[in-house]
């Protein structure tokens, strides 16, 4: 008889779930909300890599890794936020390389802390690359 009720409140779960991705979608996750930021110690970090060094690499990945949410030039979708964008431009390589790394599984954006450290540095510089301002 528990077994029953436990699966029922599961699947009771799971379809809540469902009604609330279903109703609001999956932009819904990244839009809005608080706001992302990312720790002072992080922000303040320094991309190591020269300005110029490593964008064809980091163009490659971020058609591998980015792209299918974000958009070939960073444009955006339904799914993820226009990169291009001043509030994203705006913050430092720190921020963006601490985002890239963590990730916020809660608005949609997958961990990538198991890139090397110098590829997670290309993607930030790329995204700097896609600047329209």
């Amino acid at each position: 008889m528990r077994n029953g009720r436990r699966r029922a409140r599961g699947a009771i779960a799971v379809a809540c779930g469902a009604v609330v991705l279903g109703t609001f979608g999956v932009p819904a996750l990244w839009a809005g909300g608080a706001k992302w930021t990312a720790p002072p110690l992080a922000a303040a970090r320094v991309n190591p890599l020269a300005v110029d060094a490593g964008l064809p690499g980091g163009r490659k990945l971020f058609g591998e890794r980015c792209a299918s949410c974000h958009g070939d030039a960073g444009q955006g979708t339904r799914m993820a936020p226009d990169l291009r964008e001043r509030d994203v431009q705006d913050q430092s390589d720190g921020a963006l390389f601490w985002k890239i790394s963590q990730g916020n599984t809660r608005r949609g954006m997958p961990t990538y802390s198991y890139l090397p450290e110098p590829q997670r540095w290309q993607l930030v510089l790329t995204v700097r690359s896609l600047s329209s301002h």
